[in-house]
């Protein structure tokens, strides 16, 4: 069987968390900056995999693990945030947030 060199499993999370990093600095939209968390996440979980492949270590599955858990717990509060956040302002926009008290 053939293998991947590391280096290209950590060019594509640089790639991924890249791009994950320019959605949440350009976009202005709530669901769409969750979902470039979401992508940053995925990243670092790849990172952690071609990590642990490289040293033979189940170590990376291991936090990829507990990265897709902490994904889930974002979502499901963020979900709920912005659910509340509709609810009181009509829109998903960021710079609406400025106007949110106590």
């Amino acid at each position: 069987m053939a293998y991947l060199p590391v280096e290209h499993g950590f060019i594509l999370a640089a790639i991924l968390f890249v791009t994950g990093l320019a959605g949440v600095l350009v976009r202005r939209n709530i669901i769409f900056i969750l979902m470039s968390i979401e992508i940053m996440l995925n990243a670092a979980g790849l990172a952690f995999i071609s990590a642990g492949s490289r040293w033979g270590q189940p170590d990376g599955q291991v936090m990829y693990i507990f990265i897709l858990a902490m994904a889930g717990a974002e979502v499901s509060v963020g979900l709920g945030l912005v659910l509340r956040f509709y609810h009181l302002f009509r829109t998903l926009d960021a710079d609406e947030a400025s106007r949110m008290k106590g």
